[in-house]
């Protein structure tokens, strides 16, 4: 089917660990209110001198680690972000800088905000399969500085994101299952921010709840029915880590169990196109991610945007 098989993967965190205790001394607001409507416990910001491309780039190094890949195979180096540093050049070039990937690589930053990830993952798996890339192996990364487009005294925000990066390097496999869903709801008033009027993320809470439990069930029995399989057929299930009640809503349109969904967020927060690469590779060094398992990820947020594929680990 020449699908994606990942070879390694790898995360970076920031210094400045935040509990929902904190955002209480100096919001109206407590860990009970913030982890009840969202599973959020903790999360990180950077710190002086962390920058997203710095996040990235220790993310990135550590899957090319774990794949025991040489920089000098990769072909393709994709970023998806929302909150890179410069509007030029890229994040992606300055991880090729940073890396001393040959200038042969075909470098991008996708912006997909929280579905960034698993575009970027189609993205390169295109790029593959059109053969014409350097080398045979794509580096697919998520990274984000949320805190620089947050309002530290709008509770409905603030308490809900935090800044990460998680990184995989994939390789086509003929045998590995494969298919891909996307979709996009151009809605710029539910989640926005980051523009010259609204500085700060602004988000609908309740629309972008809706949104995602309407849409990402729709989006996965899509793609199960492309890939020809059941859900009972995919080993691990991973979706942007936004909020538990979200994922535990769609759990209940699938009338799956919400255990065989991934959660981490009550450790890291919603970090966007980051969320998913960031789970992968905590499954993946504690043993919850097997070699030869079927994983299915999906994204949704800003745009609207959702999507879906397949992997294997």
């Amino acid at each position: 089917m020449n699908g994606l098989q990942v070879l390694g993967t790898g995360r970076c965190l920031p210094g400045r660990r935040v509990t929902n205790e904190d955002f209480a001394r100096t919001l109206d607001t407590s860990d009970e209110w913030i982890a009840g409507r969202t599973g959020i416990r903790q999360r990180y910001f950077c710190a002086e001198g962390e920058t997203a491309a710095s996040l990235a780039t220790v993310a990135a190094r550590r899957a090319l680690d774990d794949a025991d890949i040489s920089p000098a195979d990769v072909g393709v180096c994709i970023a998806a972000t929302f909150t890179a540093d410069r509007r030029t050049p890229a994040l992606a070039c300055e991880v090729q800088a940073a890396l001393g990937l040959p200038e042969t690589a075909l470098c991008l930053d996708v912006n997909a905000a929280c579905t960034g990830f698993v575009t970027a993952l189609e993205t390169a798996r295109c790029l593959l399969l059109g053969g014409q890339m350097a080398g045979p192996y794509a580096l697919v990364l998520g990274a984000e500085k949320i805190s620089s487009l947050l309002d530290f005294s709008d509770r409905s925000t603030c308490v809900l994101f935090g800044d990460g990066a998680g990184a995989a390097v994939v390789r086509l496999d003929a045998q590995a299952p494969w298919a891909a869903v996307f979709g996009t709801r151009g809605d710029g008033q539910v989640l926005h921010g980051g523009g010259p009027d609204d500085p700060f993320l602004a988000m609908d809470g309740r629309a972008v709840f809706r949104f995602a439990v309407e849409t990402v069930p729709r989006c996965i029995r899509a793609v199960l029915e492309k890939a020809g399989l059941t859900l009972g057929e995919v080993d691990r299930l991973v979706l942007h880590q936004a909020n538990s009640r979200i994922i535990h809503g769609i759990a209940r349109k699938l009338d799956e169990d919400p255990a065989r969904f991934y959660e981490n967020m009550q450790r890291y927060g919603n970090t966007s196109a980051a969320s998913i690469p960031i789970a992968l590779d905590e499954m993946r060094r504690d043993g919850q991610l097997l070699p030869g398992q079927t994983v299915l990820c999906a994204g949704f947020g800003a745009g609207l945007t959702w999507g879906g594929v397949l992997l294997r680990a």
